[in-house]
């Protein structure tokens, strides 16, 4: 009689590593086919447009950039508290808050010099989302209370709050009644390179991908981290203070989500409005998982997800597709490479088992 046996992986060989979430993607897609094809839509001629639209010229790559920008600064945040098994879903409603931030200083403290108004922004961005995301985390390390369930309730009040604004206060007057409020000035917009739409957020991003890629895997703190998200008793054995990072990491995690929240509003819309943010918060969750937590992998599947995006919006225009089938694909993806994490951390064997 053969049996199934389920045992955990003492060690991953690095042909697993890698094959696990490239076999996890590629079903994602097959399974995306066959939805398209219900949709009536070739899948082969889909998938050629997106890829296409998203990297076949100067305009593409460009429009993919600036997609890949508040992706990889959203999945740097959650990647750092997905580290410590701390599951931090509010990274859309700190981007919400850090632009919410952004916009308060533009309108009242502006200054003319563009460096010292870029510090301002980012600071207040940074400080505004670490605040929003650190109640969760103090809650969570205090009380143990679900920080799943509070951080994504407090992306909704987030996106209420920037819509209370954008629909009331601080609505331009001469918007013809858009939620929006009046263009930044200059100032207040970060750089954009050549005739694209690409800005210093680019920049921002790698520093990030580089400073905790050096933080997490060479420093004390980074140690901490690593052994928290490992084995949490262990951690308080040694010392430990377990309320005290999370509190941090959580704070930090919502002030890079924050100044995402920033760099879209003053590097690329120019004004807060309402929706600005194509869901970069939620789909962030996806690339940090795809990257394994890893820092510099986030900012190559970034630009992976940013294609998708890019390549979803001429879908859309091409063949009419609805922004739902788009994401479809998102969520299958997410559903595969969750699915890859079984096989990642458990192997599957058949044993044989003799009767009496």
């Amino acid at each position: 009689m053969r049996m199934l046996k389920i045992e955990k992986r003492l060690n991953l060989p690095l042909w697993l590593n890698l094959s696990i979430p490239l076999a996890a993607v590629t079903l994602a897609l097959l399974t995306g086919g066959i939805f398209l094809g219900f949709l009536g839509v070739s899948p082969l001629k889909a998938y050629s447009e997106m890829l296409i639209s998203s990297l076949g010229d100067s305009y593409g790559i460009s429009e993919t950039l600036v997609k890949a920008i508040p992706l990889a600064l959203a999945s740097i945040g959650v990647m750092l508290s997905f580290k410590m098994l701390i599951w931090n879903i509010g990274a859309e409603g700190q981007i919400f808050i850090g632009a919410l931030a952004t916009a308060a200083i533009v309108r009242y403290l502006p200054v003319s010099n563009p460096a010292l108004m870029f510090i301002l922004m980012f600071l207040s961005s940074a400080i505004a989302g670490g605040c929003w995301a650190s109640v969760a985390g103090f809650l969570k390390a205090r009380w143990q209370v679900n920080e799943i369930i509070t951080t994504l309730m407090m992306n909704y009040i987030a996106i209420h709050l920037v819509d209370f604004f954008v629909y009331g206060p601080w609505r331009d007057p001469a918007s013809l009644g858009f939620p929006m409020t009046p263009p930044f000035p200059d100032a207040a917009r970060l750089m954009q390179f050549g005739n694209s739409r690409v800005h210093l957020g680019i920049f921002i991003a790698i520093i990030f991908a580089f400073l905790f890629y050096w933080l997490i895997g060479w420093t004390k703190w980074g140690y901490e981290i690593r052994v928290i998200g490992e084995n949490p008793r262990a951690a308080n054995f040694a010392g430990i203070d377990y309320v005290k990072n999370v509190v941090i990491v959580m704070f930090i995690s919502g002030a890079i989500a924050g100044i995402a929240g920033m760099c879209e509003i003053a590097g690329l819309q120019g004004r807060l409005q309402h929706g600005f943010s194509a869901s970069f918060g939620y789909t962030a969750i996806i690339v940090a998982w795809l990257a394994r937590l890893h820092p510099l992998v986030i900012l190559f599947v970034s630009l992976l997800m940013g294609a998708l995006l890019v390549g979803g919006d001429s879908l859309q225009i091409v063949m009419h597709l609805p922004l739902s089938s788009i994401l479809v694909i998102q969520g299958l993806i997410l559903f595969f490479v969750l699915g890859g994490e079984f096989f990642r951390r458990y192997r599957i064997q058949f044993i044989s088992r003799k009767d009496g």
